[in-house]
């Protein structure tokens, strides 16, 4: 069972990630590494904030590892809230004041089209690897469901009913953007494992 640390202390990302790797991967938590501080994320993009985690764990324990950055993108919104999701109202990562900013920036709007993007950055064997997911939907009125986390209740997703937080985890794996980028990486991996077993 190969071993990679997880650069995340959010617990929901770690169960949706370790259910979509499956048995052949133990994810190491940041605290089973030692560490116990806040990891900077102050990059202008996405794909910036998931590489500067990523290489913040690799430069202190030179294990394998891989970060994951998500951001939100509004259209009628210029794209916000992008690489500030997660502190788009507060320092924190308060996800219902963000939800509810968002919703009160939204008032009056008739364009409601959104899109999450998540990029995992992967460093293995001291090589670098990105991989993307995207999911387009539209924002909505008010928030439904309680599922999932962050802006999962106001997001539905293109040719959906119903919001992330209204469906059932097995459901919102199969076409989420985090979805999309962890596959996308476990096939990566196991190929990558496969090749070097030869």
């Amino acid at each position: 069972m190969r071993k990679i640390v997880f650069a995340t202390n959010n617990a929901h990302k770690m169960e949706e990630v370790a259910a979509m790797l499956g048995n052949e991967y133990r994810l190491v938590t940041l605290r089973e590494c030692g560490i116990t501080e806040e990891i900077p994320e102050n990059e202008p993009t996405i794909e910036g904030n998931a590489l500067q985690k990523a290489r913040y764990v690799h430069e202190r324990t030179g294990a394998d590892c891989f970060a994951d950055d998500t951001g939100l993108e509004v259209d009628a919104l210029g794209g916000a809230p992008g690489v500030h999701s997660a502190r788009y109202a507060t320092d924190g990562h308060d996800f219902e004041a963000n939800m509810r900013l968002l919703l009160r920036n939204m008032e009056g709007k008739s364009d409601r089209r959104a899109r999450f993007r998540t990029v995992i950055a992967l460093i293995l064997d001291g090589e670098e690897y990105v991989f993307e997911g995207v999911v387009e939907g539209r924002i909505t009125e008010q928030p439904a469901g309680d599922h999932g986390f962050g802006y999962d209740p106001v997001f539905v997703p293109e040719g959906e009913t119903e919001t992330f937080a209204e469906m059932a985890p097995e459901r919102k794996n199969a076409i989420s953007h985090r979805g999309r980028a962890v596959r996308r990486f476990a096939d990566f991996m196991r190929l990558y494992d496969a090749r070097t077993e030869e």
